[in-house]
């Protein structure tokens, strides 16, 4: 987990660097922009992460799962609603379905879903993150 923190904070501050840099010469709204892409990413993230967590104790506590679930959409919400790149939108999309796939299947009675369409997809968000 500390790896994968360490992870993202790297990549946050890359792009961070990156938006400040492309900013510079496109302007302090696209500045603006790209650091609320990346923080909204950083927080989708971490949101993740305390979904993967949640799945590791459902025994202990299953609200916990879907908790994770409803912090990811609403980060999503948010960055949707700064955005009209279509990249980013996308990617949003896909998380979005990722995680009602998720949430359906926790629903459904599975203690234990596959994590990695949302892993794979949050990834990609912070990838279209970057200017």
């Amino acid at each position: 987990m500390a790896a994968s923190r360490r992870r993202r904070t790297t990549i946050a501050a890359a792009v961070a660097a990156v938006g400040l840099t492309v900013g510079l010469t496109t302007g302090c709204d696209a500045v603006s922009k790209a650091l609320d892409c990346v923080q909204t990413a950083e927080a989708v993230a971490d949101s993740v992460t305390d979904l993967q967590q949640a799945v590791e104790n459902a025994s202990n506590d299953p609200t916990q799962i879907d908790e994770a679930l409803t912090s990811i959409d609403q980060n999503l919400d948010e960055i949707g609603d700064k955005t009209d790149n279509a990249d980013v939108n996308q990617a949003v999309d896909d998380l979005s379905t990722a995680v009602t796939n998720v949430r359906t299947a926790v629903r459904s009675g599975d203690e234990t879903p596959d994590l990695s369409p949302i892993t794979d997809a949050a990834g990609e968000l912070t990838k279209v993150c970057t200017p």
